[in-house]
């Protein structure tokens, strides 16, 4: 059974953290390159997004934290819990694509933006084959163009050419917009480990939870102060 949860009428812009990117990107791929596989268990999706190919950072995420994901994207309606007769393991569905409004073409290459990171067109139409291949460079600089360019919201965003580049990058903008560094002097051995990045992923998880512990505290002592408020006036 699918449990579904409501959504607004008409497409929408989200905003994700990096661990929820990973998330949803690993889901829309399988959903096109192992239908049957998808929809996926927890395990068989924590792997998918530790995955050493067509990963631009390799995590090593665990399950607690793919788990904490997902808790936040079906909150929101991003993805779906599916319960299967006879089948004791959860499994999830990617909900995203079908909030954005996105056709078969756009499905490609933002899936490849969030799992590999900034990329040049050619990068993005080599990669796109599993999902779609595109007739040529044309037709894949339409596509991200379009993305870049989307009424209802940006999800992409051409980078400035770096020096020593003939071509520009571009970047899903699903976790607000990029930094850009001052110096872009070989920028490869600049990229921070992958472990650091995991661990920056869950800090930042870890700060939005105690933000939310402490908005939940401030709205027990109202209710708290109210309900002594209340009482008062049977006294």
């Amino acid at each position: 059974m699918d449990q579904d949860f409501e959504q607004e009428d008409g497409p929408q812009v989200v905003e994700l953290n990096d661990v929820e990117v990973r998330v949803l990107g690993a889901l829309i791929e399988k959903e096109w390159t192992t239908p049957d596989y998808y929809p996926m268990t927890l395990n068989g999706l924590t792997a998918a997004c530790n995955q050493k190919s067509n990963r631009d950072p390799v995590l090593a995420l665990d399950e607690a934290v793919v788990l904490r994901a997902l808790d936040a994207l079906r909150s929101r309606s991003l993805i779906s819990l599916v319960q299967s007769a006879g089948s004791r393991a959860n499994k999830y569905k990617q909900r995203l694509t079908d909030v954005l409004e996105l056709e078969k073409l756009q499905i490609a290459v933002l899936c490849v933006l969030m799992l590999r990171g900034s990329q040049t067109v050619g990068e993005i139409r080599g990669r796109t084959t599993r999902i779609h291949e595109f007739a040529d460079l044309q037709e894949c600089q339409d596509v991200v163009d379009g993305l870049c360019n989307r009424e209802a919201g940006a999800l992409a965003v051409q980078l400035p050419r770096q020096a020593g580049r003939k071509e520009s990058r571009y970047v899903h903008l699903l976790t607000g917009a990029p930094e850009v560094e001052e110096s872009t002097e070989n920028p490869e051995h600049e990229r921070p480990e992958a472990a650091r990045i995991s661990l920056q992923m869950e800090d930042e998880r870890i700060r939005a939870l105690e933000g939310e512990v402490r908005r939940l505290d401030q709205e027990l002592q109202r209710m708290r102060e109210e309900f002594a408020v209340f009482r008062q006036q049977f006294e």
